[in-house]
């Protein structure tokens, strides 16, 4: 049942995201007079719909997106003609497309075409959808990391390994200790869990990152730390050793190589481990934290193409799926599904921050991903409005006559090139979440 509701808030919180994704294009569409016959969430067959003034708003069967349409998304070709006389199967594509386009026309519409609005105001209306979704995003994470906390490693030790198992790069603690293990330099130095590392070799430490840094870099050199136990401040002499560990970014994750195999290098390593907690942020930190996700997403949209191929693996041979890869609606389904269902999240509250977490994510995907300058996606008509308006600045600047509109309906054979890749894509995450779901417990 837990598991049900888990995918249902999913779903509720997909759909949400969608339709207000279709709000942003439509509030500004209307209030700059444009026409809009119809505003969907969904695709396929209509499943409810109800006509309010000149808009049909309505909900379909498939939950996979949404649209709104809208008079005049192209203009027509330079002749001024909008129907197909042409004989090749892309520019009869591209009439047809045209004349579409041009079907709901009528003769009072005039100036109240997306072709003919001024270039900042078709941004401004593409743009709409996707910032809807970068403003979802800010209040629900911004929320959780001012209100919940986010979580972070501080500097007080929560575990001291006995041991090091020289075999294992990146190893954090030997799960058994043999003969020919080397005892754990931290363990040797004397610390202990609940100690709190104020400084190494003399310089002052406030987060495990600056604590990890400095004993990467101090390779196998005798090591002095300050650390403060019960109240009271103590010197521990320790001396690392050297081991083949992970590059960590920024972020705290391991770097990865083209060829997807977790970056080394020869550091210094104690074998403790820092402990975490949830700290409130204040909201100045929110828009730094932001810009970070964002930076994030973005970079895990460049590698797209490189996760499919893992995800494609997964799906048809025996390899596991990367939980911080790509996943449909119905991978997200069911890791919600999982969150609400399983109680090592934790309780109720922690499940459902779990679940806020995934929702503002969600949204910052959407965003990211719709601002590709690529047909049929919102980036793409940004892109052609941005093209439009460097040709007329520089028609202007030359004395020129105005070269008129750009013809984005050309870019069309493009753009139904991208929309196959998108099905296919789609395809394929839906049957990877199926058969190779990505599992977090």
């Amino acid at each position: 049942m837990l598991y049900l509701l888990g995918v249902l808030l999913a779903v509720i919180g997909i759909a949400l995201s969608i339709a207000l994704h279709e709000i942003g294009h439509l509030v500004p569409a209307k209030k700059f007079g444009l026409r809009v016959p119809q505003y969907m969430v969904g695709f396929g067959p209509t499943v409810w719909s109800r006509r309010r003034g000149e808009t049909e708003y309505g909900i379909k069967a498939i939950p996979l997106g949404g649209y709104i349409r809208m008079i005049g998304m192209f203009p027509p070709a330079k002749d001024g003609r909008v129907r197909t006389t042409s004989t090749g199967r892309m520019s009869q594509l591209v009439d047809e497309a045209r004349q579409q386009s041009f079907e709901e026309v009528r003769p009072e519409d005039e100036g109240r075409m997306f072709y003919q609005l001024p270039i900042w105001k078709r941004i401004v209306i593409m743009m709409g959808g996707p910032v809807m979704n970068l403003l979802i995003a800010l209040a629900v994470l911004g929320g959780i990391w001012t209100m919940n906390g986010l979580a972070v490693t501080t500097t007080t030790v929560s575990a001291v390994n006995e041991c090091v198992d020289i075999k294992e790069m990146g190893q954090t603690a030997a799960t058994e200790c043999t003969d020919d293990m080397p005892v754990a330099p931290a363990n040797e130095a004397g610390l202990r869990p609940g100690d709190t590392i104020t400084s190494i070799n003399g310089t002052q430490v406030s987060t495990w990152t600056d604590v990890r840094t400095e004993i990467r870099a101090n390779l196998d050199k005798p090591l002095t730390m300050t650390v403060d136990r019960d109240g009271s401040t103590r010197t521990l002499e320790a001396d690392p050793i050297v081991l083949d560990m992970p590059v960590y970014d920024d972020n705290g994750r391991a770097e990865t190589d083209a060829t997807g195999q977790v970056r080394t290098e020869r550091a210094g390593f104690l074998g403790a481990t820092g402990s975490q907690e949830m700290q409130q942020q204040p909201i100045t930190a929110v828009p730094g934290l932001f810009a970070e996700q964002l930076g994030q997403t973005y970079s895990l949209l460049v590698r797209i193409p490189q996760k499919l191929v893992g995800v494609a693996e997964a799906a048809f041979g025996s390899g596991e799926r990367d939980p911080e890869g790509p996943m449909s609606v119905v991978g997200v389904g069911r890791v919600a599904g999982e969150v609400a269902s399983s109680d090592i999240f934790g309780d109720t509250s922690d499940k459902a921050i779990l679940l806020l977490s995934l929702l503002g994510s969600l949204n910052l995907v959407l965003f990211a991903f719709n601002t590709v300058p690529l047909l049929p996606l919102d980036g793409g008509h940004v892109a052609g409005a941005l093209w439009e308006a460097v040709k007329k600045g520089w028609a202007k600047l030359r004395g020129l006559p105005d070269p008129g509109p750009v013809d984005v309906a050309k870019a069309l054979p493009l753009a139904y090139v991208v929309a196959l890749a998108f099905i296919g894509m789609t395809l394929l995450l839906v049957y990877a979440d199926i058969v190779k779901p990505v599992k977090l417990t």
